[in-house]
């Protein structure tokens, strides 16, 4: 069932989106060659806990950290590691969740670490992009699969694949809910977007083909061909005067 939340329930998810925008940008900061996954994972709960927080996904399903961090090939929910140090010239997802007085945000972005070739850089500009062109989509009146066409578009343009096993979602009191998002589809179809509708809209792109599969640790998600991948995410309103991105600091 989808859930349309008031004025009210809008604030409070304000609060929740404000605080995943602002530990997602120290993160951000924090991504240098040699830093460990742990080591951004531990910044990631400790300042939950000093935010007054709960990370929304420690614990769900059994995931087993506070952040997700996907490295080059990897595509979403990859297990932070003391083990795992960035290198110059790697490209580096970050997904981070939280919930606040009961209500969820949720946000990721992909940087880089030092400096990093043309490619890289271009697929994550084209990633970051795409997810522009979804959110202009949310408006009362259009469909969810324009979003996913918006988004499929302009990526398939520059000879990327957007990824179909894993999609957006709506998000409020819990961390997935109805609709599903997905990055692809044909226009005009899908369910009609309404006001009071919250969404993580969420392309995940691939250089090479769309298909991915899931490493032995039951989460890590790769590109099944071994290209790179780019992830971009912001949980977005629909309003009256049409998309609001709420993880925004």
């Amino acid at each position: 069932m989808i859930t349309l939340k008031s004025e009210r329930e809008l604030n409070l998810m304000r609060k929740s989106c404000r605080v995943v925008a602002q530990i997602l940008e120290e993160l951000a900061g924090l991504v240098k060659p040699g830093i460990t996954t742990a080591d951004l994972d531990r910044h990631a709960e400790l300042r939950c806990q000093e935010m007054g927080v709960v990370p929304a996904f420690k614990g769900y399903h059994g995931f087993p950290a506070t952040l997700c961090v996907s490295i080059n090939e990897e595509v979403v929910h990859g297990i932070p590691s003391p083990h795992r140090r960035l290198k110059e010239g790697d490209i580096i997802g970050l997904d981070f969740g939280v919930t606040l007085e009961g209500w969820y945000g949720d946000s990721a972005r992909t940087v880089t670490v030092g400096k990093v070739n043309p490619a890289a850089q271009k697929l994550i500009d084209v990633t970051r992009e795409s997810l522009i062109r979804g959110i202009e989509q949310c408006h009362e009146g259009n469909r969810v699969f324009d979003i996913g066409f918006a988004v499929q578009n302009y990526v398939e343009a520059f000879g990327y694949s957007v990824v179909r096993e894993f999609v957006g979602h709506g998000i409020g009191r819990a961390l997935h809910e109805e609709p599903q998002v997905p990055n692809y589809g044909p226009k005009g179809k899908g369910i009609p977007l309404k006001v009071g509708m919250v969404l993580a809209i969420e392309p995940m792109v691939n250089a090479g083909s769309h298909e991915v599969k899931v490493l032995g640790d039951g989460w890590t998600a790769v590109t099944l061909d071994r290209s790179l991948s780019a992830h971009f995410e912001h949980t977005v309103a629909i309003t009256p005067s049409g998309p609001e991105i709420l993880t925004v600091t």
